[in-house]
C-alpha cells in the first residue's frame, strides 16, 4: 500500500519506527512535512509568509496514498485535523490514522471527527501493521489492540488496550530515510536507547500513558531498555552513512535510568562511537560515577528537570518525589565533572507556595547551570494537573474544551491561569533572574535578588528575558540545540522560498516534501 506519514515541525520517532515497520513489510512510504516556521515563536506575519500547508497538501495529492498517518501533539492537532479533512476532499476512500499522545489523551472525542478514521491509544507496534492489513483487505469487522476506529455504519469498533511492548530489539532501529529530504540529519541524529519513565508527574503524558493497559496486572515493566548491542549496532549505521553527525541527541525520559546498562553502553560507545552526545536525567538517577562516565564518553549537554524547589509541594501535589538535597548533589557531581548543564524550571504551578521561587533563586545562585529553561505551566490532556485544574476552578471547563480540541496550548508564555497580577509580575522577575545568572560571576549571583528587578516595569521585563535567553542560548556555552535551530530555520526559509519562486515561473510544479536542496537551487 502507499502510505504518506505527515509530520509537522520535527522528526517524530513514533512515527520514525512505524514507517520502518511498514517498509519491512512491503508498503509505499512517503512523508509530506511541514516545517511549522514561526509557529513556536508566535510571530504572526512570519507564521503567515511561510506557512507551508499548501506544499505539504501538494506533496500529498502528489504521492496519492490510500493511508495518511498522523502523530499529534496538543499544539499540531487541529492542523493535522485540517491536512486529513483536505486530503479526504480529493480522495474520501483516504484511510486516515491518528497516533500521538494527544489522541491517546482523548480518544473518544478524537473518533467522533469526521477526518478520522483509526486512532491508535499508546503504543503502535502491534496495531499499526494490523490497520493496514484490515484497510488492505477492506476488514471493518476485526478486533485490533490499542485501536479504536469506525465500521462502514459509523460504529465505533474498540479494541483491548495491551500491556507495553516489552523487546525492544525486535524492532527496527531509527534510521531516517523518511526524514534525510526533510530535516538536517547531520545536524542532531536522534535515538532513543530505552522507553519510560518511572515517575508519574501530574502535569506529563507519562501520569497517563503509562496506566492505559487494561490489565493493570499484566501490563509489563513500562521502563524499557534496548541491549547495549542493538544500540550500538544503529549508532555505527548513522555514523556510516551520514558521515559527519555534529551530535547524537538521546530524547529518552531518563537515559541514566539503569546504571549498570549506562556503564557498559558508555565504554562500548567512547570505543566505537566517539561522538558528541547530549542526553536527559534525573535528580535521582545521577551521582559521582555518572557525571564522570558521561563527560569521558563525550557528553557535552544533559538536561534535568528541576521545576519546583518545594519539597512538600512537590511530593504531594505533582508527584515528584526527589528533595532538595538531591537536586544540589546531582548539580555539583555534574557541574565539578564538567558537563553542560541545563535545567528546567516552571513558573505558576497551581497552589505552588512563592517561596519555592526564593528557594530556587539560591540554589542557582550558589550551584548554577549553563542554561535554566524557563517554562510557564502547561495543562496537558489527559493528566492529572488538568483534571486537578478543573475540581479546583484554575481551568474552566471552556477551557479544557479548547486544550482537548487542541484550539489553545500554551507552554512558554501561559500566565493567563493566573489572575493577581502582582504574582505574575513577581514570577517574571524570577524568570529574569534565571535566565541572567548562567553568565553571571558567583560573586554577583548571590547579591542579585528579587529587589534589584523588580522595580522595571513589566513589558521592558519581559523583554530583557528574551534578549538574556538569546545571549545565553547563541553567545555562551555554544548550544547544540541552538545551533541545529538555527540551521533549521535557514535551511526550511530558503526552500520554501526557492520553492515558491520556482513554481511561480514553472509551469510544473515541484512538491516541497521529498525535494533534497540541490534540486530546489
Amino acid at each position: 500500500m502507499r502510505i504518506t506519514f505527515v509530520a509537522w515541525g520535527a522528526e517524530q520517532l513514533g512515527m520514525t519506527l512505524l514507517a520502518n515497520m511498514a517498509k519491512e513489510n512491503g508498503h509505499q512510504v512517503n512523508l509530506a512535512f511541514s516545517a511549522a516556521l514561526f509557529k513556536d515563536l508566535g510571530v504572526k506575519p512570519l507564521m503567515k509568509f511561510f506557512d507551508d500547508t499548501d506544499l505539504v497538501l501538494e506533496a500529498i495529492r502528489r504521492q496519492n496514498p490510500e493511508v495518511i498517518a498522523f502523530s499529534s501533539l496538543t499544539m499540531s492537532f487541529q492542523w493535522m485535523l485540517l491536512v486529513a479533512r483536505e486530503a479526504k476532499k480529493w480522495n474520501p476512500n483516504i484511510k486516515t490514522v491518528f497516533g500521538g499522545v494527544h489522541v491517546s489523551a482523548i480518544k473518544e472525542l478524537a473518533l467522533q471527527k469526521d477526518e478520522i478514521d483509526y486512532v491508535v491509544v499508546g503504543e503502535g507496534e502491534e496495531a499499526f501493521p494490523l490497520i493496514l492489513d484490515a484497510i488492505k483487505n477492506n476488514d471493518y469487522t476485526s478486533i485490533i489492540p490499542n485501536t479504536i476506529y469506525k465500521n462502514l455504519d459509523g460504529e465505533f469498533i474498540k479494541g483491548p488496550q495491551k500491556g507495553y511492548y516489552q523487546d525492544l530489539d525486535t524492532l527496527p532501529g531509527f534510521t531516517k530515510e523518511l526524514w534525510e529530504n526533510d530535516t538536517i540529519v547531520n545536524d542532531k541524529f536522534i535515538t532513543m536507547a530505552s522507553r519510560g519513565c518511572p515517575y508519574r508527574c501530574t502535569f506529563c503524558f507519562n501520569n497517563f500513558f503509562a496506566e492505559l493497559p487494561d490489565d493493570k496486572k499484566n501490563k509489563g515493566k513500562y521502563v524499557r531498555q534496548r541491549s547495549v548491542e542493538h544500540v550500538i549496532n544503529e549508532l555505527l549505521i548513522a555514523k556510516e552513512k551520514y558521515k559527519k553527525i555534529d551530535h547524537f541527541d538521546f530524547q529518552d525520559d531518563i537515559f541514566t535510568v539503569d546504571k549498570g546498562w549506562l556503564k557498559e553502553f558508555l565504554k562500548v560507545y567512547k570505543e566505537k562511537i566517539n561522538v558528541p552526545f547530549q542526553c536527559l536525567t534525573h535528580p535521582k538517577y545521577m551521582d559521582e560515577d555518572i557525571a564522570r562516565w558521561l563527560k569521558e564518553a563525550g557528553c557535552i549537554w544533559v538536561q534535568m528537570g528541576i521545576q519546583t524547589m518545594d519539597n512538600e509541594f512537590k511530593n504531594k501535589t505533582l508527584k515528584r518525589y526527589e528533595k532538595n538535597d538531591h537536586i544540589e548533589e546531582s548539580l555539583e557531581y555534574m557541574l565539578e565533572a564538567g558537563l553542560n548543564v541545563k535545567v528546567d524550571h516552571m513558573l505558576g504551578l497551581p497552589d505552588e507556595p512563592i517561596s519555592a521561587q526564593e528557594k530556587a533563586r539560591q540554589l542557582y545562585a550558589y550551584h548554577c547551570p549553563q542554561r535554566i529553561q524557563v517554562f510557564w505551566t502547561c495543562f496537558l490532556p489527559g493528566t492529572e494537573m488538568l483534571r486537578q485544574g478543573v475540581e479546583s476552578g484554575i481551568v474552566s471547563e471552556a477551557q479544557k474544551k479548547r486544550l482537548d480540541e487542541g484550539i489553545d496550548f500554551y507552554f512558554f508564555n501561559n500566565s493567563e491561569n493566573i489572575k493577581d497580577m502582582e504574582i505574575v509580575k513577581l514570577y517574571q522577575c524570577y524568570e529574569l533572574l534565571f535566565k541572567t545568572y548562567p553568565y553571571l560571576p558567583k560573586f554577583i549571583r548571590i547579591r542579585f535578588d528579587v529587589k534589584h528587578v523588580k522595580w522595571i516595569p513589566y513589558k521592558i521585563n519581559k523583554m530583557l528575558c528574551y534578549i538574556s535567553d538569546l545571549l545565553n542560548t547563541i553567545m555562551i556555552h555554544k548550544n547544540p540545540d541552538m545551533k541545529a535551530y538555527l540551521h533549521y530555520y535557514w535551511y526550511h526559509s530558503k526552500r520554501i522560498f526557492l520553492l515558491r519562486v520556482k513554481n511561480k515561473f514553472s509551469k510544473k510544479k515541484v512538491i516541497y516534501s521529498g525535494v533534497p536542496q540541490k534540486e530546489l537551487s
